[in-house]
């Protein structure tokens, strides 16, 4: 299956739609949710990904949800996987005959 747009990474959201609409700094919201500032710098640059711990504290900040972060992180995962992993090639379960090996 073929995705017609590729899935924003959060940290080009967090960037585009949080950081300079509202002129905030990485430093800024780093230190309104407690973590490092190169954690949220690292985000915004799209180096790393989004954690459960970042989540909780993103949603709190900007009031939306953890799962609002996560799942933008989860389809830019998935949509990252399916353009590096090639999985045709694996033949779908017959769970009756792996059950008798």
């Amino acid at each position: 299956m073929s995705m017609l747009v590729t899935p924003s990474h959060p940290g080009e959201i967090l960037r585009e739609e949080y950081l300079i609409p509202y002129h905030l700094s990485a430093g800024v919201v780093a230190k309104e949710i407690k973590v490092p500032r190169t954690r949220i710098e690292r985000l915004v640059k799209e180096q790393t990904a989004v954690t459960v711990d970042t989540a909780l504290r993103l949603a709190a900040l900007f009031e939306t949800t953890p799962e609002f972060w996560l799942n933008m992180q989860l389809n830019y995962d998935l949509a990252a996987g399916r353009r590096e992993l090639d999985v045709a090639e694996i033949p779908a379960a017959r769970l009756h005959l792996l059950a008798a090996e």
